[in-house]
């Protein structure tokens, strides 16, 4: 304790009392000791829960991606830690993990390539609150998506196009950038 928190605490007992209380509080209570806490965090779980889910359906649905991943993981949980099977499980989980941050990454370098250094990551955030443009975009977006899978390599071979890129697409077509981002994509993507 230094000279000036003695001199402070002898000259205002109560007073030093309350702050030495009120600098050990914590900023935000754990999930164990506030009721408040576990909502925040519910809500915060769900939003995140549904990031591959097409965002215009009412009940929560996750995509054939999701399903697939959650499928893996709770078999890998039922199985054996040092089996072959469990290995097997585990090397599957990490390929699929692997391939969406892959196909993310060509996303943003071709989206960096068009010039939306600063929109990026906003571009490309989608979960169960984004919205699709109410006009005719999502019928352009779709059709975009579908020729950028067949006639570029962004996604790899096997791994279809992910719900979540249609909202993205949909962005690109609003922001009248699609057309330019399938031409990007052709080259620096072909198809193998």
């Amino acid at each position: 304790m230094g000279l000036n928190n003695l001199l402070y605490a002898f000259c205002c007992c109560r007073c030093y009392a309350s702050e030495k209380g009120k600098e050990k509080e914590p900023l935000r209570s754990s999930p164990s000791s506030g009721s408040e806490y576990g909502s925040d965090h519910a809500s915060l779980k769900d939003e995140a829960r549904d990031l591959w889910s097409p965002p215009q359906d009412s009940p929560p649905m996750e995509s054939n991606d999701d399903k697939e991943l959650h499928t893996l993981l709770m078999m890998r949980s039922q199985v054996d830690k040092d089996t072959e099977e469990w290995e097997k499980l585990n090397y599957d989980i990490h390929t699929l993990r692997y391939t969406r941050r892959e196909v993310m990454a060509r996303w943003k370098k071709i989206l960096l390539q068009l010039g939306f250094q600063k929109e990026v990551d906003s571009l490309l955030s989608v979960n169960k609150q984004s919205i699709l443009s109410e006009s005719g975009n999502l019928t352009k977006a779709r059709e975009l998506l579908l020729k950028l899978t067949e006639e570029t390599s962004v996604f790899p071979n096997g791994c279809g196009a992910q719900e979540q890129y249609v909202v993205v697409m949909d962005r690109l077509v609003s922001l009248d950038s699609a057309e330019e981002f399938l031409k990007i994509a052709k080259k620096k993507y072909p198809k193998k």
